[in-house]
């Protein structure tokens, strides 16, 4: 089965989960990943399952040689984003249900949101009638 089908066939199972979002469709990054609450757990990148996960998760499926780390084209791979190797056998649907419960977790899988940034709005300039 094709990469694609596979993963269109997770994103059937998973949408009865509450919080889970399809892929929105779009050429952005992101734009044909698995959602849970907004965040991307899961997506294709080149052909391949890629997930979300803790990082001593990443670590541990690394070194086993069932992937790599995920890496945008930056040469910078992802602590926390793990892409599975095509031929490896590990069920893309256990994946995906980790990273769904790495997303639910307190803290969401993500690094705290920062504080937004308070601009006051320039002072009015005073005009002077004429």
């Amino acid at each position: 089965m094709a990469p694609e089908d596979r993963f269109d066939e997770l994103v059937g199972e998973l949408l009865t989960v509450d919080g889970v979002s399809p892929p929105a469709g779009g050429r952005r990054f992101g734009s044909q990943a698995l959602r849970y609450e907004g965040r991307i757990i899961a997506m294709l990148a080149h052909g391949r399952l890629t997930v979300k996960l803790p990082r001593p998760r990443v670590d541990e499926l690394v070194a086993e040689g069932t992937g790599a780390r995920f890496d945008t084209g930056t040469g910078a791979p992802m602590r926390e984003w793990f892409m599975l190797d095509a031929r490896s056998r590990l069920p893309w649907l256990d994946l995906v249900k980790e990273a769904l419960a790495y997303a639910q977790r307190p803290g969401g899988g993500s690094a705290a949101p920062r504080p937004s940034v308070l601009r006051e709005p320039p002072p009015a300039t005073a005009r002077r009638p004429r």
